[in-house]
């Protein structure tokens, strides 16, 4: 739908966030259309939270208990996994609102999923806080701190989509901050958007659709110091468990 595509490439930058690898940029931002925030209730900024602390602090979301603390990891390097690039893997996300699982693409972006299992393996994601969503759009993750702007210690290479491909619902994709910034932080498309294809797509949802509706429906705040209207921190918060290899 044309608003759709609008929204997408305006909040666009918000990906360009500091999803970064050592260099932890600052972040970017940019206003959204009015209308996206017209009928929400307006939450004090005093009360979302702004690092991982923070989100430990607030109730965790979809009813659940809060997963356990995340073991704080920097790495120089990934390890190379020797992954075969014409075999698909299948993930299992687990979260605290449910399982997703998805399927890796080597073939899409080699690299990218080398670090991204290398990451798992080696407990990265395991307590993270989903710290970014955004209804209709995107759910991102993959950030220790929780800021924005964590990263593993290490970027890899774009390995950016065609021009032609979407980034339609289901898609996992990297976040960046521009050119050969991309580390650990990821997204999961909501609905079908107009992304430029400036984020490489190593993945996608093949079960836990019903989980991203209900991620959808968590209550939002607006990041504190953010110059975007657009309510997109979550107010309850969300956990990785863990993500793991299915047999």
């Amino acid at each position: 739908m044309p608003h759709r595509t609008i929204l997408a490439l305006a909040i666009a930058a918000t990906f360009v966030l500091a999803a970064c690898g050592g260099s932890e940029p600052g972040s970017t931002s940019t206003t959204a259309p009015e209308a996206t925030t017209a009928t929400l209730p307006e939450v004090a900024l005093d009360v979302v939270p702004r690092n991982y602390a923070e989100f430990r602090a607030q109730p965790t979301a979809c009813g659940a208990e809060a997963s356990a603390e995340l073991t704080p990891l920097q790495f120089d390097e990934p390890d190379d996994l020797s992954l075969d690039p014409n075999q698909p893997l299948v993930v299992i996300m687990s979260t605290t609102c449910g399982d997703i699982e998805i399927e890796l693409d080597p073939s899409l972006a080699p690299q990218t999923v080398n670090s991204f299992v290398f990451l798992a393996a080696e407990g990265y994601f395991d307590g993270i806080a989903l710290h970014r969503v955004i209804p209709g759009f995107v759910v991102q993750g993959g950030d220790q701190t929780a800021t924005g702007m964590g990263g593993p210690g290490y970027t890899i290479a774009d390995e950016l989509p065609p021009a032609d491909v979407g980034y339609a619902r289901g898609t996992l994709a990297m976040a960046n901050a521009g050119p050969g910034t991309t580390g650990s932080q990821f997204f999961i498309v909501l609905d079908d958007v107009g992304l430029p294809p400036l984020y490489n797509i190593f993945g996608t949802v093949t079960d836990g659709l019903d989980v991203l509706n209900l991620l959808q429906g968590i209550p939002l705040g607006q990041a504190a110091g953010s110059a975007d209207p657009t309510p997109s921190t979550p107010l309850e918060s969300i956990y990785i468990n863990s993500i793991t290899i299915k047999p």
